[in-house]
């Protein structure tokens, strides 16, 4: 046997990028966890998430072969994370692309190569075990050519690729026999082979051939282009270079579980299987957590920011059993950041602002854990009065649900009163949660049937709009009627067509597509550009309404709606004045997690953890508007991307980014990558106005502004108003309406005040009259009368004075006031345990079509039928007498 040679993780991943380098490939950057357009995906779920709209058509890559090592989360097995050898939430997973380029000869041989060859892997050939889809005879044939033995290639069935509508297709799938020292079941064990439910034979490779179109009629048709998919999974790879038993005893995860160790004041790693687990959730977890929060994602109730929340709880309740009672997890991103460091220097860079997020979740969840403790004690107590002495289903999932607490540890605490766990009910509620889940996102996670309408048109279209907005002489070199080719079009007919040169915008960035109008050479508008979006190769693809027939090789004025574009351009300026203004006042996290520039206004959405405070927001308009009135020169460069870097230009997450990139600098105060439209100079903005700010989801942030007009039109519709208080308010000068509303409000103060007074007088007078009525019952004296008075808070006073001198032992008051009726119910503390308040409140509040509740000794109620207080009191002498 071969012996296998000595590389660590970030060696591994190494070799695998650079050998599919050398064999052409583009190597695509690992791109963030959340998702950019793509709305059917939680997570970065693979390496070909990331590349669907190669894979689908819509875009047409530089270089159709590309290699990446992309990391993924994966949240459909968290209960097991800890609990196997290979189960993780965010695991890396290296591959290589091709899309209509090569296909399986190559794939299956280059495969070959870097797992055998002494130069990439040099893994022994005899370790290796390869399964095939059994109608797939290329596949076998080019595995037996690339050097495999018969006996080590293996037909299985269920190695066919489909994951719904889209591309889909055989696989072959790549084994390593551990041997059998690290096997889980016997050698004869029929579950013992390749492809089996065993530890020997561990799968590295997944090889999909994509050749078919699963179309929505459930058919599949070949694929226009055919591509190859593949994923090899970093962390199974290192555990065989590095001998473990497990992916857990690898450098990407042990100096966590030392750590860990260090934190724990008498638990080892290994000495105890129980505690193995727990070490095992707070590797896996810390670097999940630590790679989401760094990516933009934030703790919170619901979507990406649930699963860090929940990932976090899980952890800490981990350290508990662990030993572990302060908070220590925020004291771990350093060490994430030390182990993934090669590929990804960004979490050493960020890692001051992921632990701050770490830290205050983890301060929030210590008070929710205790809410918890107290909870489950609680149910505890309850069900040791119950003959089956049972924690039922919903209570226990609601004590993971809203306080973190896996079943497993109820069930250890329950176990520990001599208490069991409704394991079913709990599993129902479960079902129930996760169908919620399934049906509020019920797209799936496929990717579009490939099109090759635009897929192969390649032919050069030009945009000119960065300088001119009108063409005076553009051909059509692209025309589609109804999803078709064609060589004309007419009117009532869907067509998109492109120009060989054009002024208007193609969507992109955030900033809209230009409107406006084709004209042809008799000055006859034949068209209106309703909207420009980006065919696969790039070109400018324009959305016309028709007015007039449209012909493949004729030629046409092409005129932007100027006005409209003028006002985009502003905005999107001020987008970036803004983008920067934020990162300068809120600090160098704030990552852009959206943007939208309209005509009218612009939209901006930021990560940003905690509020932002009206002082902030104030300081971000100023220094936009600084920038604005500075005049500062807008200048534009392009430029190779690194050359790029260097300037400083900041790189937005929804881009990626060619040879070539454009490179937009307002004086020294921004410098960005941009393709958008820009003014010359920020003195074309005018004003700057913030309309709103506010969160629109987990750690996201929202800014709405307009600029120019839209700006002064904005603040212009504040002086009316403004001009109108004055008028009321009868004030010379605006100028003068804070000072007068000032004035007012110490007025309203005082007479509140005065009013305050007058009702509590009311109220004392009356109840000289009513504490003097009380009535003889079966279950004690009672005082039940109808009072006029303001409300409740004088009901409540009423009772106050009425419980300092005894009168009674039971009260009932009422009161009405308008449609409105309000009902108080007081109990002296010694009769509370045979009398409660909230039972008798709940027997006279129909009367008035109300309802409430309350303490044993204290109740109220509100209703609408004022004209019902004389039966609620009557009601109230029935329970006290029966």
């Amino acid at each position: 046997m071969k012996e296998l040679k000595k590389l660590n993780s970030a060696q591994i991943r190494r070799m695998y990028l650079d050998f599919f380098v050398q064999h052409g490939h583009a190597e695509m950057p690992s791109r963030s966890l959340v998702p950019v357009n793509d709305p059917t995906l939680l997570w970065i779920n693979s390496g070909v998430a990331t590349m669907k709209n190669y894979f689908d058509g819509k875009v047409v890559p530089d270089n159709p072969r590309m290699t990446s090592s992309q990391k993924s989360i994966r949240t459909n097995d968290i209960e097991n994370v800890g609990k196997t050898a290979r189960h993780h939430t965010m695991f890396e997973m290296m591959g290589n692309f091709s899309v209509g380029d090569y296909f399986k000869k190559e794939a299956i041989t280059w495969a070959w190569e870097l797992l055998t060859s002494d130069e990439w892997f040099g893994f022994d050939p005899e370790r290796l075990y390869i399964t095939y889809y059994p109608k797939d005879n290329d596949a076998h044939q080019f595995w037996l050519d690339a050097g495999v033995k018969e006996d080590h290639l293996l037909a299985d069935q269920d190695n066919f690729w489909d994951i719904g509508q889209g591309p889909s297709g055989p696989d072959t799938e790549v084994f390593y026999d551990r041997g059998q020292e690290m096997n889980n079941l016997p050698e004869d064990d029929p579950e013992s082979y390749p492809g089996g439910e065993n530890e020997r034979y561990l799968e590295i490779w997944n090889i999909v051939f994509s050749q078919f179109n699963h179309t929505p009629e459930d058919t599949y048709e070949p694929l226009p282009n055919k591509n190859i998919d593949t994923g090899m999974g970093l962390e199974r790879v290192v555990s065989i270079f590095e001998n473990a038993k497990t992916n857990f005893e690898t450098d990407l995860f042990m100096p966590l579980i030392k750590q860990v160790e260090g934190f724990s004041a008498d638990k080892q790693y290994g000495q105890n299987a129980a505690d193995d687990v727990q070490f095992k959730i707070i590797a896996d977890h810390i670097r999940s957590i630590t790679f989401a929060i760094g990516d933009g994602a934030l703790p919170s109730n619901v979507g990406r920011g649930y699963v860090i929340r929940r990932l976090l709880r899980r952890s800490v309740v981990a350290g508990k059993k662990l030993g572990i009672d302060e908070p220590f997890l925020a004291k771990m991103v350093p060490t994430v950041g030390e182990i993934m460091k090669d590929y990804y220097p960004d979490v050493l860079e960020n890692a001051d602002y992921i632990a701050s997020v770490i830290s205050s979740e983890e301060d929030r969840f210590s008070a929710t854990l205790n809410g918890g403790l107290s909870l489950l004690n609680s149910v505890i107590d309850e069900a040791k009065q119950t003959d089956g002495k049972q924690i039922d289903g919903k209570t226990a999932f609601k004590l993971y649900d809203t306080y973190g607490f896996p079943v497993e540890l109820t069930r250890e605490y329950a176990a520990d009163e001599g208490l069991t766990v409704d394991e079913q009910g709990f599993e129902a509620a479960m079902t129930e949660q996760q169908n919620r889940a399934r049906n509020a996102r019920d797209m799936d996670n496929g990717m579009g049937v490939q099109s090759d309408l635009w897929t192969n048109f390649t032919d050069e279209s030009k945009y000119v709009g960065y300088t001119d907005l009108v063409v005076d002489n553009a051909k059509v070199i692209g025309l589609a009627a109804d999803g078709k080719q064609a060589d004309q079009a007419e009117p009532g007919q869907q067509v998109d067509v492109i120009f060989d040169q054009t002024p208007f915008y193609a969507e992109m960035g955030g900033q809209v597509a230009d409107t406006g109008q084709v004209i042809d050479n008799y000055g006859k508008v034949v068209a209106t550009v309703k909207d420009v979006q980006h065919a696969p190769h790039q070109q400018n693809l324009h959305t016309l309404e028709l007015t007039a027939p449209i012909k493949k090789g004729a030629r046409y004025k092409l005129v932007v709606d100027r006005a409209r574009h003028l006002k985009i351009e502003k905005n999107h300026t001020a987008t970036h004045l803004l983008d920067q203004a934020l990162r300068n006042v809120l600090g160098g996290h704030t990552q852009q997690a959206g943007s939208l520039v309209e005509a009218h206004y612009l939209r901006f959405d930021f990560n940003h953890f905690g509020q932002v405070t009206k002082e902030d927001l104030k300081k971000v308009e100023d220094m936009v508007n600084e920038q604005i009135w500075k005049e500062i020169p807008v200048t534009t460069v392009e430029t190779d991307i690194d050359s790029a870097k260097k300037m400083g230009a900041i790189a937005l997450f929804s881009d990626k980014y060619g040879d070539k990139v454009r490179v937009v600098k307002i004086g020294d105060f921004n410098t960005e990558f941009c393709g958008g439209d820009h003014v010359k100079n920020t003195n074309e903005i005018g004003l700057f106005k913030i309309v709103s700010e506010g969160g629109v989801g987990a750690g996201v942030r929202r800014i709405e502004a307009v600029t120019s007009s839209d700006a002064f039109a904005f603040m212009q519709e504040r002086v009316d108003s403004l001009d109108h208080i004055a008028a009321d308010l009868k004030v010379a000068q605006v100028k003068e309406v804070a000072h007068r509303v000032s004035e007012l409000q110490d007025q309203l103060k005082e007479a509140t005040k005065q009013n305050e007074a007058l009702q509590a007088k009311l109220a004392a007078q009356q109840a000289g009259d009513v504490f003097n009525q009380a009535e003889e019952t079966a279950k004690g004296t009672l005082i039940a009368a109808e009072v006029k008075v303001a409300g409740m808070d004088q009901l409540r006073q009423m009772a106050d004075d009425w419980r300092q001198k005894d009168y009674s032992d039971v009260l009932v008051l009422a009161t009405a006031a308008g449609d409105k009726a309000n009902l108080l119910v007081a109990v002296k503390d010694g009769l509370a345990k045979t009398v409660k308040a909230g039972d008798l409140i709940k027997a006279i509040a129909p009367a008035i079509n109300g309802g409430g509740g309350g303490r044993p000794t204290l109740a109220q109620a509100g209703g609408k039928n004022p004209a019902g207080i004389s039966e609620a009191l009557k009601l109230a002498s029935q329970f006290m007498n029966d």
